[in-house]
């Protein structure tokens, strides 16, 4: 008997299992089956609105073509800013993040990151060209040409006073104290600039000797300094004022407040004036109130490329590394099911075809073989 009931138990609670097991509903659908809600934000040329309001851009682009491929469904859904991308995926409420999206050590701590797709950094836009005069006017204004200045005159000064020493007791013309002293320095001027022929010259075979010695070095740093200031002016009408980061440090400089760039000048020093929008910025450089503007290289082509290509130019120089990638929640299986196609695509013919069409060349990417 109790055998018989135990196997009676047995069974019973075998019928149970097997109708919990057929009845129960799983707490999450499979990831095929969910409509996936997509964060982004307008970034061009990563993110833009076309007049109907549908979605294309770099990032756009990519997403639906790795979407396509494992035939997931998905809405998007734009938010106004960055943070509350990263913050709506961190807390769930998104399924991913895309748009121009860096990769951080403090956003990493809250999110997961797909593989990154495009490597890039900060870029500088400056004027194409200005005009000779106002080449002239810089060169001339610089702290630079102000100490050669200084040198010089310094220069012509002591050795004036040293022929007046040398001269005020013998040479007529350099007797007495204001009126000798600026004999010597009125002729020493004369000399250095090969104004004409020296008046009021030093009479003392001492005195010859060092007018000699000056009238020999004053040729050769005049020719020095002229050199100087035509190469000078040359290479700032050829190349402009700005061609590396260093540059920065001497000249205006501009950046759109709260991004990346003014974080990227304030820990470098370097002083420099925020705009609100990069357009703004764009706008101040074209008028000439700043001589350079920094902004991430990308969004900086596409608007240099899209409203000022005609004034503006973006230099060929990339600083301060940044990686775009998608954002997922912790632990999201996405992760696992994006990163081959994601490679995939960004190592196509088709990805590289994108870039150029979007920013005119592809700038460094994941996968990229760098078409110019």
């Amino acid at each position: 008997m109790p055998v018989n009931r135990a196997r009676a138990f047995s069974i019973l609670a075998g019928i149970a299992l097997l109708w919990g097991t057929g009845h129960a509903q799983p707490a999450n659908p499979p990831i095929s089956d969910k409509e996936l809600i997509v964060a982004t934000k307008e970034s061009a040329p990563f993110v833009m609105k076309r007049p109907d309001g549908t979605l294309h851009g770099i990032s756009i682009d990519l997403w639906r073509r790795t979407a396509d491929r494992l035939h997931l469904r998905y809405r998007f859904s734009e938010q106004p800013t960055v943070q509350a991308l990263v913050a709506g995926t961190a807390e769930g409420s998104f399924d991913a993040a895309i748009a121009a999206l860096t990769v951080t050590a403090a956003r990493d701590r809250i999110v997961d990151f797909t593989q990154p797709f495009y490597s890039t950094g900060l870029g500088i836009a400056v004027p194409i060209g200005e005009s000779r005069w106002r080449s002239v006017s810089r060169a001339l204004l610089s702290f630079g040409f102000f100490q050669a200045v200084l040198a010089l005159v310094g220069i012509a000064i002591l050795v004036g006073f040293v022929i007046w020493l040398l001269e005020r007791g013998k040479t007529e013309h350099f007797r007495g104290g204001a009126k000798g002293l600026g004999t010597g320095l009125w002729w020493s001027a004369i000399a250095m600039t090969q104004a004409g022929a020296a008046q009021n010259a030093p009479a003392t075979l001492l005195g010859r000797i060092v007018a000699i010695g000056w009238m020999i070095a004053s040729v050769i740093v005049i020719a020095v300094f002229t050199a100087g200031i035509t190469s000078t002016l040359t290479q700032r009408e050829l190349q402009g004022a700005v061609n590396s980061v260093n540059d920065l440090r001497s000249v205006r400089v501009g950046a759109p407040v709260g991004s990346t760039s003014t974080d990227y000048l304030d820990h470098q020093r370097i002083s420099h004036r925020t705009f609100g929008a990069p357009e703004e910025g764009l706008k101040a450089l074209q008028a000439g109130t700043i001589d350079a503007f920094v902004y991430d290289k990308p969004l900086l082509t596409w608007l240099v490329l899209r409203d000022f290509f005609s004034t503006l130019r973006v230099l060929d120089v990339t600083f301060d590394s940044q990686n775009y990638a998608i954002a997922l929640p912790k632990g999201s299986p996405l992760r696992e099911m994006i990163n081959p196609p994601l490679l995939e695509e960004t190592e196509s013919d088709w990805w590289q075809q994108r870039l150029f069409e979007y920013l005119g060349k592809t700038e460094s990417s994941y996968g990229s073989r760098h078409l110019q």
